[in-house]
């Protein structure tokens, strides 16, 4: 009994010198070409350039990110909110997006009541707004906020929150 005949020994070896030559191609190819995207900060000090009309420009604002590979969720929070409120509020702003060679871009809704600087949210309309942002040195953005109904663009900078200053929130509070 031959089991070693010389037909099926020349088409394993070819089979099995092909599958490595395929893991080899395609594993160069992704060493090369295929990159994870850059790990964004998720919290951004932002500060608007210019004045919404009827509108008492904010000191600044917080944007929360959090991100899943190139897909986000974003939500605005006061710049005095510690971090126990803005996790445990289950009324956040909601915006979502994607990354594509450092543009981030994303669209949703904006509580009028955390743009405009104003205490009570009974009577704060909602916004549907896209932003466009730019990743910059440094980890900072810059970019454009849309709010639907309006004509003009309204540019902004965001900056990443430091970890000290996250500290000195949770203390004063």
């Amino acid at each position: 009994m031959n089991h070693f005949n010389l037909k099926s020994l020349a088409f394993y070896g070819i089979a099995i010198g092909s599958v490595l030559l395929l893991f080899k191609t395609v594993s160069a190819y992704g060493e090369t070409n295929l990159k994870a995207p850059p790990a964004i900060n998720n919290r951004y000090r932002l500060t608007l350039a210019d004045d919404i009309p009827n509108c008492e420009k904010p000191d600044a604002l917080i944007l929360n990110l959090q991100q899943s590979g190139i897909y986000f969720n974003a939500s605005f929070l006061p710049a005095n909110t510690d971090a126990e409120i803005a996790t445990s509020n289950p009324k956040n702003d909601s915006l979502s997006g994607i990354l594509r060679n450092k543009e981030l871009s994303l669209s949703g809704k904006i509580d009028r009541s955390l743009l405009c600087n104003i205490a009570s949210t009974q009577n704060a309309l909602v916004h549907l707004a896209t932003m466009q942002m730019q990743l910059v040195e440094q980890g900072n953005f810059t970019g454009q906020l849309t709010l639907r109904g309006s004509t003009r663009n309204f540019r902004f900078t965001a900056v990443p929150q430091k970890a000290q200053e996250k500290s000195q929130q949770l203390k004063k509070h």
